[in-house]
């Protein structure tokens, strides 16, 4: 029988496991729909890890754990913006997400938000379709002289007062 999944907060610490699954999403489960210098640029094996945990330091994410390894990653701000969601390619198909979605959810109806949204990648576009978000436009963006394709997506959560 597999571990149970927990999903926790965010941890001083955990900065450097997180950059683990980081990549292994985007170099592994990502690299279906992407080229491998579009890869290179948008998670760059070389990386400035003070940046990086002051970034999660910021945004604070919800981390899933199994059996004590870190699993996948993401977070909701108070906006309602979901900057990162990621599940480590070694997780991927077995719940991981579909958990922190459901977290997510309970976290922005706690706080009353009334709409998620994020940019998404080719490959997560589907989950967060079979989850209830729409897609709004496609977009091209850039990182480190490559253009990225990705779709900005939006679920409305509570009727507009």
């Amino acid at each position: 029988m597999e571990d149970a999944l927990r999903i926790r907060s965010y941890q001083p610490g955990d900065a450097p496991a997180l950059r683990h699954v980081f990549e292994s999403s985007v170099h592994t489960l990502a690299a279906r729909d992407y080229r491998p210098e579009q890869l290179a640029a948008w998670a760059p094996r070389d990386h400035d890890a003070a940046r990086w945990a002051e970034r999660m330091q910021h945004i604070r994410p919800f981390v899933a754990e199994r059996g004590g390894t870190m699993a996948g990653f993401a977070d909701v701000q108070p906006s309602g913006h979901i900057d990162m969601f990621f599940v480590s390619g070694d997780h991927a198909g077995r719940g991981v997400a579909t958990a922190l979605m459901a977290h997510l959810h309970a976290v922005a109806q706690a706080q009353g938000i009334a709409a998620l949204h994020a940019n998404v990648s080719l490959r997560a576009e589907r989950f967060f379709l079979a989850s209830g978000f729409a897609i709004e436009m496609r977009q091209e963006v850039e990182r480190a002289g490559v253009i990225l394709r990705n779709a900005r997506m939006r679920k409305v959560l509570t009727a507009a007062a």
